[in-house]
């Protein structure tokens, strides 16, 4: 049986660098972000920062695990099909792989006990659908990235990722 994709990137010895590499590409949608909906975000960035630091780099830990549970069916289907890129896949079905993420970090938002932190993702949240369907083929690069290589590949940190 193959293995899932929370096995896939939650594994000990690669998880720290999927994590890693999807702060790198948040900070990498963040930063090329421009309209009134981009200056927004990067200000909820900001504050968030700003009240604590590694939190981006937590909340990326802590929501791992249901990401990958969220987009497994997706990686299902598109490996069942054969051929292709993750990150195509995922923008051709854009609004429920979107819905599927949001969900999690609505979820996350309810049930926080961090009111700066909250306070600053409501702000954003009206336009978060915008910005995590302009991150999906990123976001399926990044996956596909782990999932196919060797564990022998993951000594190296970069994924080719924009900034």
């Amino acid at each position: 049986m193959a293995a899932t994709l929370r096995d896939t990137l939650l594994a000990p010895d690669v998880q720290p660098q999927v994590v890693a590499d999807c702060e790198a590409l948040v900070n990498g949608e963040v930063a090329t972000m421009s309209g009134i909906s981009g200056t927004a975000v990067k200000l909820a960035y900001k504050a968030v920062r700003t009240y604590d630091a590694g939190h981006i780099h937590h909340m990326i830990e802590t929501l791992l695990p249901h990401l990958a549970d969220a987009l497994q069916p997706y990686w299902t289907d598109f490996t069942a099909a054969g051929g292709g890129m993750f990150g195509d896949y995922l923008a051709k079905h854009e609004d429920e792989v979107c819905e599927a993420l949001l969900a999690i970090t609505d979820e996350r938002g309810r049930n926080s006990g961090r009111p700066v932190i909250v306070k600053a993702y409501n702000t954003v949240r009206g336009s978060a659908a915008k910005h995590v369907k302009a991150a999906l083929p990123a976001v399926g690069g990044l996956v596909e990235r782990y999932a196919f290589l060797p564990l022998a590949s993951f000594g190296d940190s970069s994924v080719g990722l924009s900034s």
